[in-house]
């Protein structure tokens, strides 16, 4: 999560929301790593999640993530959630929820729902605080 953190820094150094991501293969290397990159790229799915996913296959060699961890700073949005699902990450691990489009346990729960073929591991609140203040901080100062 520190990693995933200091992304997050950088992304809203950058003028874009604060959110990073890093991707850990089965023995906890850095495989993948992500900032939110929408401003940058004009790109709307360039969420930190999407950039770390598709870095994380590029190093593996395979779309298929199995075994796999994804980090990331805020709780997945419904689209990043189904990233998650596609690349069959095994375990998510998220700093603050997203009251407002959190789909991992919040507003909708799509990484853990029975009805789909596939789900993940689900880990909220680590570093929260710090996440949620990353966040804060950033809206506060455009507010």
């Amino acid at each position: 999560m520190r990693r995933a953190l200091a992304l997050a820094s950088d992304a809203g150094a950058a003028g874009d929301v604060p959110v990073g991501a890093v991707v850990t293969d089965a023995s906890g290397a850095i495989i993948g790593e992500g900032r939110n990159l929408r401003e940058v790229t004009h790109d709307p799915t360039a969420h930190a999640e999407v950039v770390a996913l598709r870095e994380a296959a590029a190093s593996a060699g395979t779309w298929n993530l199995e075994g796999c961890t994804l980090v990331v700073t805020l709780e997945p949005c419904v689209m990043c959630a189904g990233a998650v699902l596609q690349a069959r990450v095994s375990r998510l691990v998220f700093g603050a929820w997203d009251d407002k489009a959190g789909a991992a346990g919040s507003v909708y729960d799509v990484v853990r729902d029975r009805r789909l073929p596939y789900r993940a591991e689900v880990v909220g609140g680590v570093r929260e605080a710090e996440a949620s203040a990353l966040l804060r901080d950033f809206f506060d100062a455009r507010r």
